[in-house]
């Protein structure tokens, strides 16, 4: 029997991206979650009109501070387990059948899948653990089944916190998320404290979901970098609350350097300029002396939810529908596919151009799962940038490369 899971979702100022996570929640296959969302009044507005708005618990909050408000959702979460996902992404439909599986091993305290980036295929993140600095390293595991994992001496089996899960009474306990990480290293204290109580995680691999990096007060829609203020202040905070003393002087010139390095990529490239460096290395050291007086661990027990659990429908056996033309037919194959979501099916749209382009995936407003490339492109960022393919041979390998985590 399946577990039932709280699916909670934070939003601030996001409201159209908040609108497709919920539309692509709305097609998890899986019989047992209720959805929390825990947002500003544009995002409750953007909610209010959805035909399922009564179906969902909402929690008004607008602070800049994620942490914080992922604790108001756990709050009104009644699940045994709570999954977490950010307004900008979107689960695979069967995101949490992989996910809360692990669950049944008693000793699974949380699990954590693979998150994949803007492109719609590739890897963001896959399985790491990390140590006390916050500096995480990648871990070889399976890419097919799940993997229990235990902390070792200084290091931590790092969850994405746009693709994760605990139980409820184990998160609970330890108070939730601490406010301290209004942004940053938020998911990743969590971690080191679950690491502490020597908690197993188990890495998920086909629990996965698509992460678009949206717009925000702290980056541009291209991912650049607008304020490192709050980047600043969390690892200051994570230094004090996790590396040994004597080691934070150097691990914060480190961090200090890294992020340097990385705005200068971006002036390279075009987006930022040499004053814009200079600001943003500003902020992130202004942050830097205000994480250092940040207070730490506010993180009372939470209590159980008043209200009970609010399931949510979802789409438990809905039929999979796959549609595939040429780039000519694409006006007529997307209204179709349209109106098959519509209708209550999982929908697969392969639209194929003339030539080698590479592939990309995208959950439309829709809710369509829409592919796009060259026929003779490759998908896969590792696979051969040419290859002959009859056109339904490659659509038949592109739905098999998808099978396991859509259906």
């Amino acid at each position: 029997m399946a577990l039932p899971v709280s699916i909670v979702v934070v939003s601030r100022h996001r409201p159209a991206a908040l609108m497709r996570c919920l539309t692509g929640i709305s097609q998890l296959d899986y019989p047992g979650f209720e959805v929390i969302v825990v947002a500003c009044p544009a995002g409750l507005a953007a909610l209010a009109q959805r035909a399922d708005a009564d179906l969902i618990k909402q929690v008004p909050y607008d602070e800049p501070n994620i942490s914080a408000a992922r604790n108001l959702g756990i709050s009104r979460a009644a699940g045994e387990i709570v999954a977490f996902i950010d307004d900008d992404a979107v689960p695979e439909p069967l995101w949490l059948t992989h996910l809360a599986a692990p669950f049944d091993i008693a000793e699974v305290a949380a699990a954590g899948g693979f998150v994949i980036g803007r492109n719609g295929i590739t890897f963001q993140w896959t399985a790491r653990t990390v140590d006390a600095t916050g500096q995480a390293t990648p871990l070889d595991v399976s890419d097919t089944q799940p993997t229990v994992l235990h902390p070792t001496p200084g290091r931590a089996i790092k969850t994405e916190g746009t693709n994760m899960a605990l139980r409820r009474d184990v998160l609970a306990r330890m108070g939730g998320f601490d406010p301290a990480f209004r942004f940053y290293l938020d998911e990743t204290d969590l971690n080191l404290r679950l690491a502490r109580r020597g908690l197993a995680t188990a890495i998920v691999p086909l629990a996965q979901v698509h992460h678009g990096f949206a717009e925000s007060a702290r980056r541009a829609p291209d991912r650049t970098p607008r304020d490192l203020t709050e980047i600043g202040a969390s690892q200051q905070a994570f230094l004090r609350k996790h590396c040994p003393k004597e080691a934070r002087a150097t691990a914060w010139d480190r961090f200090v350097g890294d992020q340097r390095a990385r705005l200068l990529g971006y002036m390279q490239r075009g987006p930022l300029d040499p004053l814009d460096v200079r600001r943003l290395m500003r902020g992130l050291r202004r942050g830097g002396r205000e994480g250092a007086e940040r207070i730490l661990d506010r993180c009372p027990e939470i209590p159980r939810a008043a209200q009970g659990f609010l399931p949510y429908p979802g789409r438990p056996g809905a039929p999979r529908i796959r549609l595939s033309g040429h780039i000519w037919q694409a006006a007529s194959l997307r209204r179709t596919a349209a109106a098959k979501a519509a209708e209550g099916a999982i929908v697969s749209l392969y639209i194929m151009s003339p030539g080698s382009r590479y592939h990309r995936v995208a959950f439309t407003e829709s809710g369509v799962w829409e592919q796009t490339g060259g026929l003779f492109g490759r998908s896969l960022r590792k696979g051969r940038i040419w290859q002959a393919w009859s056109f339904q041979r490659r659509v038949d390998s592109e739905v098999l490369r998808t099978q396991n985590v859509r259906g």
